[in-house]
């Protein structure tokens, strides 16, 4: 596709640079604004610039970027401040090349970092490792913008030689580092922020953030299909309007369907906040903060710009892209362009007996998950013994869970409990298991979950239910994150997953999102890893069952 070499658009025009609305034309000539001339016109509707999502994860997706790019266009979404963390995980170096390869198929502005944390403990088996030498190779390249999430936010605390030489070699590059330190106050946070890290979008307490704000930090309002964090932090945009983003960290197919940072604006609105604080929390502020080459409606600028029918509905008629129309009335009008699969997937296929656990106490630690929550906490029940075997207990929603490593074979599963889930049959599993991407299958028997473990084995990376000879599946071919498919066919099978779920018992809005970060160690309480349960808070593994 190619931008118009000279085109002319008039309405309404939302200057956010200089705060305020008049009405004129836009000229624009090569893909730049050219001039703006203020004068009356005609038309009502408004010009503004095209959003910037200031944290995600595209893989969470299960689309690849370009295919991600089609459908967030739809919805005013621009640019993307990206952090390639999950494939990079299982591929290394060669999965972030395959995101800003991919990305660079389609007029669409990613902007990907180089991740902080692969593998992020040293407490689960990852794919690859990023070390000091590889950040650097990374930090080097004209397409990696800025070092990803610092999980490892004990190691910052405690002075960790490995990332410490990380975040030295991101000071040097002179490009922004960004924060992860759910919960962290105090002494402990401003040793955070002082090693260089200026973003978090971990916050879930207005107190939290409060405290990081008032410490320096900028903060990213989180909105994703899991956690949702808009509805506690949203004042932060008409209190600290400099010191705000917005961001969706991770966003399911169907979730992205529905929107993406134009939901938040257009709730902000709703909610009598000043238009220009609002819009630039979702333009201007990551621009300035990621110095990213995304226009801003000013003369000299790339033609980065929507045009919506009014700012109440915010109804997005046309999008463009460096002076490419890429989006009108909801229609992507970027083609789809062709998927290569890279992929590592050793682990073999596993039998009922694989998941098995013997009684060994009293008294076992089960995981307890929220709606809508990255963290959980740590319960002490006791176990429903059968035949000198812990099952799973139903009328306490106490389920299994347990972790397989994809990358090596022949090692046992590691199995423990959850509640929270909800299933009063099957098994639901996924490769999307953060942050190492093993194989996580929570379920209500061994025979189902072995079922809905070896169909993702099968397929080499994808999610699976499976109720006894039913067993269903959407293959992720692409690291075992991402489809090679459309973002619509994606999330119509993603939506017939969900609805299997739903229908055998669980209350949770995003069953799946949920599943894949009961192993996301580096958020408490109590996770799980494909070698033991883990203390977030501690950093330790801890036994299954508590001598008591």
């Amino acid at each position: 596709m190619q931008a118009l070499k000279h085109f002319t658009l008039e309405g309404q025009i939302v200057d956010v640079v200089n705060q305020r609305i008049i009405s004129g034309v836009i000229e624009v000539e090569d893909g730049r604004i050219k001039r703006i001339k203020e004068r009356a016109v005609n038309e009502s509707h408004y010009i503004l610039p095209g959003f910037v999502d200031a944290h995600v994860h595209i893989e969470s997706s299960m689309l690849v970027p370009s295919e991600f790019a089609r459908v967030a266009v739809t919805h005013g979404t621009i640019a993307v401040v990206s952090d390639p963390h999950e494939i990079a995980n299982v591929l290394g170096i060669e999965g972030v090349r395959f995101m800003i390869d991919n990305g660079k198929k389609i007029p669409f502005k990613f902007y990907f970092g180089a991740p902080s944390c692969v593998p992020a403990t040293k407490y689960e088996t990852a794919g690859a490792s990023l070390g000091p030498s590889d950040i650097e190779k990374l930090l080097s390249l004209p397409d990696i913008n800025f070092l990803t999430e610092m999980m490892n936010y004990p190691g910052v605390i405690n002075r960790d030689s490995q990332v410490m030489k990380k975040l030295e070699i991101a000071r040097k590059a002179g490009k922004p580092i960004d924060g992860h330190a759910p919960g962290l106050t105090g002494d402990d946070l401003q040793r955070y922020i002082d090693s260089g890290i200026s973003t978090d979008h971990e916050a879930s307490t207005f107190e939290e953030a409060f405290e990081k704000i008032q410490r320096g930090m900028k903060i990213i309002i989180r909105e994703g299909s899991a956690a949702k964090n808009f509805d506690t932090l949203s004042s932060l945009i008409q209190e600290y309007p400099s010191m705000v983003m917005m961001g969706a960290d991770d966003l399911h197919p169907s979730d992205l369907l529905q929107g993406q940072v134009n939901l938040l604006v257009k709730k902000a609105l709703a909610l009598g906040y000043d238009i220009f604080r609002v819009i630039r929390a979702a333009t201007y502020n990551p621009v300035k903060h990621y110095n990213l080459n995304v226009g801003l409606l000013q003369v000299g600028d790339p033609a980065d710009m929507m045009v919506v029918n009014n700012l109440t509905d915010f109804k997005i008629k046309e999008v463009f892209i460096d002076g490419i129309k890429v989006a009108e009335s909801g229609t992507c009008l970027v083609p789809s362009v062709p998927i290569s699969k890279p992929n590592r997937f050793r682990t073999g296929l596993v039998k009922p007996d694989d998941f098995q656990v013997k009684a060994e106490g009293r008294h076992m630690r089960v995981i307890k998950a929220y709606d809508g929550q990255l963290s959980t906490t740590a319960i002490s029940v006791h176990p429903n013994v059968v035949n000198g075997e812990v099952v799973p207990d139903l009328d306490n929603d106490i389920l299994k869970i347990s972790v397989i490593n994809r990358y090596q074979n022949d090692v046992p599963p590691f199995t423990a409990f959850v509640q929270g889930f909800g299933l009063k049959r099957g098994a639901m599993a996924s490769t999307i298991a953060h942050d190492s991407h093993n194989v996580i299958v929570v379920g209500t028997n061994d025979e189902d979950i072995a079922r809905a473990v070896n169909a993702v084995i099968e397929v080499k990376g994808g999610i699976s239910v499976a109720d006894g000879n039913d067993v269903f599946i959407l293959p992720l071919p692409v690291a075992g994150l991402m489809s090679d498919m459309d973002g619509q066919t994606t999330a119509r099978r993603f939506q017939l997953m969900e609805q299997f779920i739903l229908s055998w018992g669980s209350n949770l809005k995003a069953p799946f999102m949920t599943l894949s970060f009961m192993a996301l160690l580096v958020i408490p309480e109590l996770k799980i890893s494909d070698k033991s349960l883990f203390d977030g808070t501690n950093f330790a593994y801890v036994p299954l069952f508590i001598e008591m």
